[in-house]
């Protein structure tokens, strides 16, 4: 085959960085080993030797918060999934966004974020940056970028998105608004963990940076607690690669850089799934009189399905939606349910669902979730892998449980 030929995703998830007797092991390991060493064997004392020259490519290892066999693996793969040059991995999505914005903004500097954002990163943004950072946020409605237009100032110096979004699987325009930030002293990052990289890539769109937090559907198994950063940018790897390995610290660890590279191997596979299950239960959820209004980018009735036909690849595996009732109906469907879990995260092959205003949103005020339209009913779910039928049923079971109102809530 062509050296030149493009590789598929679908090849790349399964391969990438992780060839026999070149990842760190003389046995022929199809897999990449386990690197728990915390440092690594010299082969003589060099006195001109720079630790950031050291380079891993060629198999050159020093300490392991700056770089370990294991975690190179996952971040070479990183990189080719998102179609970047520079890939890194962090302990948590949280560390992995906070790295980015750290590695752009200054005190005086201003952002401009989605409003429709997940709540940890929202509370990062206003506790971290505006309160002790000095940082000045305006969150917009990004859903018209005209609203992003007027945000920026000369000042701005990071434009920062999620798209889809957390919990109500809004979307941007990722190309216009890159248009927007081109001409600009300004970087553009976009938080992928809901789409993937499978179903979306913000760099072939024209952002600057890609977060995900690998705990969610590039890890898939809902085991390991990651995050990940992909640029193109060689000034922004280079401050990325300082925060990540010297001013911050935040690294993957060795096995939780194993199991997500694991993960990655079935990503293809798992992302069609979901998709095809997200689909049906969507659709099922929408033909119910009990739900009032459904949110998923694959409905023709999502406001921003021509988009995300454009944009994306694919829908992927997450949905929210509307109850007609109030909190007490809400707690008697989501107690009812067997199939989907009631927990917090997403892109686990389980189903997990979840009430954002008394768990991933609680953190947000009552007033800031009505302004974003998080209701005490609105029910957002990650729909797994498990035979569809299954997980219809489930959700019958829920809204049975609904319609059996107690006597004394009953009229």
């Amino acid at each position: 085959m062509d050296d030149e030929t493009p590789r598929s995703i679908d090849t790349v998830a399964v391969t990438e960085g992780e060839a026999p007797f070149e990842t760190g092991s003389e046995a022929g390991d199809v897999v990449s080993p386990i690197h728990l060493s915390s440092t690594f064997a010299l082969p003589g004392l060099d006195t001109e030797m720079r630790l950031e020259d050291v380079d891993p490519d060629a198999g050159e290892f020093v300490y392991g918060r700056l770089s370990n066999p294991t975690r190179h693996t996952l971040e070479t793969r990183l990189a080719a999934l998102e179609g970047g040059a520079y890939g890194a991995a962090f302990a948590s999505g949280t560390a992995a966004i906070f790295t980015t914005l750290l590695s752009v903004v200054e005190p005086g500097d201003h952002l401009v974020a989605f409003e429709d954002l997940y709540a940890g990163t929202r509370r990062m943004l206003d506790d971290v940056f505006v309160s002790r950072l000095d940082i000045d946020v305006t969150y917009v409605d990004a859903t018209d970028t005209e609203n992003v237009a007027a945000a920026l100032r000369p000042e701005t110096t990071m434009v920062w998105m999620e798209s889809p979004t957390n919990p109500k699987l809004a979307l941007c325009d990722i190309g216009g608004i890159a248009e927007l930030v081109a001409d600009r002293d300004a970087v553009f990052g976009v938080d992928n963990t809901f789409a993937s990289p499978y179903f979306q890539r913000p760099l072939d769109l024209g952002a600057d940076v890609v977060v995900h937090s690998t705990t969610k559907y590039l890890n898939g198994h809902s085991d390991a607690v990651a995050g990940a950063v992909v640029t193109d940018d060689d000034t922004l790897a280079e401050e990325l690669r300082f925060l990540q390995q010297v001013g911050v610290g935040g690294v993957s660890s060795p096995f939780d850089s194993y199991l997500v590279t694991r993960g990655i191997k079935t990503l293809a596979a798992r992302m069609e799934r979901h998709e095809t299950n997200a689909l049906a239960v969507a659709e099922f959820l929408e033909s119910r009189p009990e739900v009032t209004a459904v949110y998923y980018p694959g409905l023709e009735s999502h406001p921003d399905h021509a988009l995300a036909r454009e944009q994306m690849s694919g829908f992927g595996g997450i949905l929210s939606f509307e109850l007609d009732g109030d909190i007490d109906d809400a707690k008697r469907f989501l107690e009812a349910l067997s199939e989907f879990t009631l927990a917090v995260s997403v892109g686990g092959v389980e189903s997990l669902i979840e009430l954002p205003a008394g768990m991933t949103h609680e953190p947000l005020s009552p007033a800031e979730r009505e302004a974003l339209g998080i209701s005490d009913t609105l029910i957002r779910a990650s729909v797994g892998i498990e035979g569809t039928a299954d997980l219809l049923a489930d959700l019958e079971r829920g809204f049975d449980a609904m319609a059996k109102r107690s006597p004394a809530s009953s009229d």
